[in-house]
């Protein structure tokens, strides 16, 4: 939200914040049952003050904690890429790194979608996979969607799926139709709107975002009240601005003679 409807929003609640207030002040000019109606008023103006004012700006806290973030120095955002096997990684690299704010990209896995496995094939793929490559020491066979994932260390993704294909095709006389990839990319917070911009250019979406940002937003939601919590906590905010407007002359009497009070006793 503009920060200019948003201060206009803010001084039209306290507008009707000193409504209720001079409401509440007509107290000796009204009967004592009347009062009670004077709080329920006060109550229902401050919730609807809030879910048509204040909600808004509410609603807006997690951008403005992602923000905030963004322009603390030092603060890094990890994204975590699943890229098609088609996908250029060396250009989409080499691009990445002459971006402001890029600190590394990584390339972490390769997934390639088999089939659903047999208790005799999901045997024989977890022994021979790691026969393939003296690079494939860390690898998982999910029986459960058919698919095998290779950790990559010091090792890139095409070599990777070069020797597994290589493999595939002279054991099963076929080749590897997709494969996704996997990477890791860590940028300066600053930078993470016009990265993913890029990012999205090339359609690639991070599948997941960890950093800075993205605490500061989950804190912010973990935190933040319902909508209607928060129009009811406004609510209350009404109630108790009627109290005060209706005991307002209680209170100035009774601190006049307070004081009153203050100096006699300084003159004894």
């Amino acid at each position: 939200m503009d920060i200019v409807v948003a201060i206009i929003y803010i001084v039209l609640f306290i507008i009707l914040m000193i409504f209720v207030f001079s409401i509440g002040m007509l107290r000796p000019f009204m009967p004592k049952k009347e009062m009670a109606l004077v709080l329920v008023v006060a109550f229902f103006i401050g919730a609807l003050g809030g879910a048509f004012f204040l909600s808004p700006i509410y609603s807006d806290m997690p951008e403005v904690a992602t923000s905030v973030h963004k322009i603390i120095p030092g603060n890094e955002e990890t994204l975590y890429l699943d890229l098609a096997s088609s996908t250029d990684v060396n250009k989409l690299k080499s691009d990445l790194s002459q971006m402001e704010g890029f600190k590394s990209f990584e390339e972490t896995g390769i997934t390639i979608p088999m089939w659903k496995f047999s208790d005799s094939e999901y045997k024989y793929f977890n022994y021979a996979v790691g026969n393939v490559d003296t690079h494939f020491k860390n690898y998982t066979v999910n029986r459960t969607d058919g698919s095998i994932y290779i950790a990559l260390d010091n090792y890139s993704s095409s070599e990777a799926l070069k020797s597994f294909s290589d493999w595939y095709k002279l054991v099963f006389g076929d080749s590897i139709s997709y494969a996704q990839i996997h990477a890791k990319l860590v940028i300066s917070s600053s930078s993470l709107d016009k990265v993913q911009s890029y990012l999205l250019e090339k359609g690639i979406v991070a599948s997941s975002v960890e950093g800075s940002v993205q605490q500061g937003v989950n804190s912010t939601n973990a935190s933040m009240l319902s909508n209607t919590e928060f129009v009811l906590v406004c609510g209350g905010v009404g109630f108790v601005v009627g109290i005060l407007g209706l005991f307002f002359d209680s209170f100035v009497v009774g601190k006049r003679r307070f004081n009153r009070f203050l100096r006699t006793k300084k003159k004894r």
